[in-house]
């Protein structure tokens, strides 16, 4: 089976395509769609069907699309939905983490969790699968793997941070990782039936 992911992250790719090996994972290059997504909703689950619809209405063909949050209970659950462009619309990972470490400073109840949903859509049916993670906000960046806030968030049970772990330990317990297992072996029952 080949599916769709709708996404612009060459880094959630790689996650993606490292856990989903039971079906053939397709980029927007394969496809040659070449096109910014949009996500201008105020929720995880309505910002990962929107990218997913917006993608299969251009290739007819099955799609997913994931959206992910930093969830931080001393900020509210800031940045939450807003996590890619918490800096402002242009920002960079660093741009973002400096932000949160300044909004943290001082902060003693350091909680936070990633969350994940993934949208699937065939033309058919449409599937959500969630997962999260729950952790801390460390007091400065550690490791040098990953991407976006793992340099900073430090998952229960561990003392190291997402981005001091090889990609496939982070796969195993991340948030997003839980949420493609999830669709991976809904997906398998799908293809065994």
């Amino acid at each position: 089976m080949k599916v769709v992911f709708a996404t612009n992250n060459p880094n959630k790719l790689k996650e993606i395509r490292a856990v989903l090996s039971n079906v053939e994972v397709l980029s927007l290059a394969d496809i040659n769609i070449d096109t910014d997504i949009p996500e201008d909703h105020e929720t995880l689950q309505e910002n990962a069907m929107q990218k997913a619809q917006f993608i299969f209405d251009l290739c007819k063909l099955p799609c997913f699309a994931d959206d992910t949050g930093l969830e931080v209970d001393a900020l509210n659950g800031r940045p939450g939905v807003f996590s890619a462009r918490y800096a402002g619309p242009q920002c960079s990972s660093e741009d973002n983490m400096d932000l949160l470490l300044k909004e943290m400073d001082g902060c003693e109840n350091r909680s936070a969790q990633f969350r994940t949903v993934i949208a699937f859509i065939d033309g058919k049916d449409s599937h959500y699968f969630e997962g999260h993670v729950k952790g801390g906000i460390l007091h400065e960046k550690k490791g040098a793997q990953g991407f976006g806030y793992d340099p900073l968030f430090m998952p229960e049970g561990y003392d190291i941070s997402f981005a001091e772990m090889s990609q496939e330990e982070k796969n195993r317990i991340s948030h997003r990782g839980i949420a493609v297992k999830k669709f991976s072996d809904w997906l398998n029952s799908r293809t065994s039936e």
